[in-house]
């Protein structure tokens, strides 16, 4: 659509499971009074092998630097939150359809009191490494608002490079799994031949790449799945930089 235009729709009808396109898997709102909120294109569609991880944290179809394969997701993780579900109808050259399901309540929930998370912070030196450039910047911007010093690196071999010309510049280093040079896993091996003691932080959005017993094994101290919060990953910065 972006090259040759189309049609976007959007429809929001009340609904149970029972809307075309909305399968099986959402059984359980049958008995619960649902709206559903429908969003359409007209565009290119996609294939069996990409709906089947659409909804894959940092998956995506776009260019390097286009897109960060997070938006799905996240949206994903809200509707859910939500008590809804979001399912998917599409066909190469057909475009594509949404299917957003929420429950509906017909009174108004008493306003919860927001509780403000306390979010760890600190002053240690941080080298952050992650391939893609936009989650590398943001990275390094949301650990430095929270005190600390961070060089931030997109390739894992430069990483290494930074890391053995200065080993005690750092204190704790935080890489990502998938990464076209070598994985970081054997980013974290080259780094612990060199310094045995440094805390490694490890994180990946495809948990059967490696589990945290598999992780622990090899050295490193946190195994982290994408997407985590700022307050998550907060936490377990200090749990690891406190462990010594």
């Amino acid at each position: 659509m972006r090259v040759k235009g189309g049609i976007l729709s959007v429809e929001l009808s009340e609904a149970c499971n029972l809307t075309p396109g909305s399968g099986s898997e959402h059984s359980d709102l049958e008995e619960v009074p649902c709206l559903c909120l429908t969003v359409s294109d007209t565009g290119h569609g996609m294939d069996a092998a990409v709906i089947e991880r659409i909804f894959d944290p940092y998956f995506t179809t776009k260019a390097t630097g286009e897109g960060t394969g997070l938006g799905l997701s996240v949206a994903q993780g809200i509707i859910k939150s939500h008590g809804g579900k979001i399912t998917v109808s599409s066909e190469p050259g057909k475009g594509t359809t949404f299917y957003v399901f929420l429950p509906r309540f017909e009174e108004m929930a008493s306003p919860e009191v927001p509780t403000v998370e306390t979010v760890p912070t600190g002053s240690e030196r941080i080298l952050f490494v992650d391939d893609e450039q936009v989650l590398a910047d943001l990275g390094k911007e949301i650990l430095e608002s929270l005190g600390y010093s961070v060089t931030a690196k997109t390739g894992s071999l430069e990483a290494l490079q930074a890391f053995s010309g200065e080993p005690y510049s750092f204190d704790l280093i935080i890489t990502d799994m998938t990464m076209p040079e070598i994985t970081g896993r054997e980013l974290a091996k080259e780094i612990m031949a060199i310094r045995t003691n440094i805390p490694i932080i490890l994180c990946t959005g495809f948990s059967d790449q490696i589990n945290p017993k598999q992780a622990k094994e090899a050295g490193i101290r946190e195994l982290v799945i994408k997407p985590y919060t700022v307050a998550s990953l907060a936490k377990t910065i200090r749990r690891v930089l406190e462990q010594g």
